[in-house]
């Protein structure tokens, strides 16, 4: 049969060729569709298929990276709010006025006597003309009895004077008071303030008012044979049920009165002052610096990062499960045209 054959061809080599040429073309039109494609084709592709395979595995990675930031800043927020819940921060203001509200000055003088009582501006006190000797009384006075809030059984005897109010003149109240023969090695009045004198006058109980600031104030004692400056401030305090607490911070300073009587005297001399230190009211409040909107916000866009990362994650693991596809079908394809 194969000499046949090559009788045949050598009978008719034209029509040979011409057969040849018709499967080359034949071939190459179901193996290779595009003329223009060598040898080199394959690889090239198969480079790119790669290079494109790496990138989207990489890229993946990196999303997958930073949907596990994402996740931690999630819980680290809500950690941070629940957090800040359970510490709220103290928060400070001042407000600047010209006026105070007149405070109260409620004296436990026991024994002793008040002497003069006068209000001076512009931070000036002339000097005392007769010394230990009853003087003009300036101030606006009351005088009460009650009971020891403490004890409910000693009567109190209470002095209640108008304190300052004009700022700007730097307005001050002097007392003096007088205790005469004294058995005790220390001498002192006790005295308490408390934030308005006007809500004294125009309340219906002056003794339950009385006993609730002396259960809701403290109490300071000045010395006799010293004059005893007292700066006050008011630092006003909201608590969580909506309330309003008052109280005074003072600094006291202490010089000491030299008598220049000409007399020896047994009897004490008691000198104080009331000023207002500054024209600010300290107000204190707690607040939550945890916004629940902020971590609202916050969480919605770590939220919408995370599926926008899992949108393309799936995208990317689609096209690398397409490619993949793409290239076996080919590797197929061109075993079975050659054979």
């Amino acid at each position: 049969q194969l000499s046949e054959d090559v009788e045949r061809v050598s009978e008719n080599p034209t029509e040979e060729r011409e057969g040849e040429m018709e499967v080359h073309e034949d071939s190459s039109s179901v193996i290779l569709p595009d003329g223009e494609l060598g040898t080199t084709t394959p690889s090239l592709r198969f480079s790119k298929t790669c290079l494109k395979n790496v990138f989207s595995v990489i890229l993946l990675f990196i999303y997958l990276l930073l949907m596990a930031v994402a996740v931690f800043l999630v819980y680290q927020t809500i950690s941070d709010f629940r957090e800040k819940l359970k510490h709220p921060v103290m928060s400070v203001t001042y407000k600047e006025v010209s006026l105070y509200d007149a405070p109260g000055i409620a004296f436990y003088p026991g024994q002793a006597q008040l002497l003069s009582c006068k209000h001076h501006y512009y931070d000036h006190i002339p000097p005392l003309i007769n010394p230990g000797q009853p003087g003009d009384i300036e101030c606006t006075t009351q005088r009460i009895n009650y009971t020891d809030p403490f004890t409910n059984q000693t009567m109190k005897y209470a002095l209640i004077v108008q304190g300052p109010r004009d700022v700007k003149k730097r307005e001050l109240v002097f007392l003096q008071f007088h205790l005469n023969e004294t058995g005790q090695d220390f001498s002192a009045i006790d005295y308490l303030l408390f934030s308005s004198f006007q809500e004294f006058l125009s309340s219906p109980e002056k003794a339950k008012f009385m006993k609730d600031c002396e259960s809701s104030y403290s109490s300071w004692k000045f010395s006799g044979g010293f004059r005893t400056w007292v700066k006050m401030s008011l630092v006003k305090t909201k608590e969580e049920d909506g309330s309003e607490t008052v109280e005074f911070k003072q600094e006291t300073s202490v010089v000491n009165y030299i008598d220049q009587r000409t007399k020896p005297r047994s009897d004490q001399l008691f000198f104080v002052v009331f000023e207002w230190k500054d024209p600010f009211i300290q107000t204190v409040q707690d607040i939550i610096t945890a916004n629940p909107w902020n971590m609202i916000a916050l969480l919605c866009g770590i939220f919408l990062a995370l599926f926008k990362a899992a949108d393309f994650a799936k995208l990317s693991v689609k096209w690398m499960i397409k490619i993949r596809r793409r290239h076996l079908k080919r590797t197929r394809q061109v075993p079975n045209h050659i054979s």
